[in-house]
């Protein structure tokens, strides 16, 4: 990924968090067929390893987990808040007019190892912990003990875990910190005005990066 200076992002405590709070994850495979991209929810256990592990599960019917071998490398992609800005919201341009259109955004590449897990005990824990996660918003959020025991084990059967563990993270955050300070704030007020909090409040955070 093409990483200028300005946007780098090497701490493992962000690139986390992108992860966390954007959990749709782009897996990418290497198979005979050629290159295969796969989207599932992922699961970070920061805790495990030296970089953490991913854990999810793919339908037994599709066949990434069969056309990649236990152990291939792969690469995940999750990407955060993004967003075109427009350089009518930079003081500056109005003096000199020397700007363009850019697009924001935050991304994390997640370089590891697939294991494939095949086992109801793992497949029924990550379930329930992603169930746990997302539901947990709900007013009555849902749980596996709501479904019949039989219509879940039926379920459950026709799904296969899956981890990555993880060799090396990257990140790029491009949130305007190459701007002048009142070019960023100047964004930042425009998108607060439209509503797209999330990009704001990213960009708003380069100010006082730690």
């Amino acid at each position: 990924m093409y990483r200028p200076a300005d946007f780098v992002e090497e701490r493992a405590a962000h690139l986390h968090r992108i992860v966390q709070e954007h959990p749709l994850g782009a897996i990418v495979t290497l198979t005979d067929q050629g290159l295969d991209a796969n989207h599932i929810p992922f699961m970070l256990d920061p805790a495990r390893g030296a970089h953490g592990v991913l854990q999810g599960h793919v339908a037994r019917a599709n066949p990434m987990w069969t056309n990649v071998r236990d152990g291939a490398e792969v690469m995940v992609i999750f990407r955060g808040p993004q967003g075109c800005i427009s350089p009518n919201w930079y003081p500056s341009k109005h003096e000199t007019h020397r700007h363009v259109p850019t697009w924001n955004y935050e991304v994390v590449h997640v370089h590891g190892r697939l294991r494939i897990i095949d086992d109801e005990k793992f497949v029924r824990g990550v379930v329930a912990r992603l169930t746990r996660r997302h539901e947990s918003a709900q007013p009555r959020p849902w749980k596996m003990g709501d479904a019949p025991a039989d219509y879940l084990d039926a379920m459950l059967k026709m799904i296969v875990g899956i981890e990555v563990d993880i060799t090396r993270l990257e990140g790029k955050r491009k949130l305007g910190q190459n701007r002048e300070p009142r070019d960023l704030d100047g964004a930042v007020d425009a998108l607060q005005e439209r509503g797209d909090t999330a990009l704001s409040v990213a960009m708003a955070a380069t100010r006082n990066q730690d």
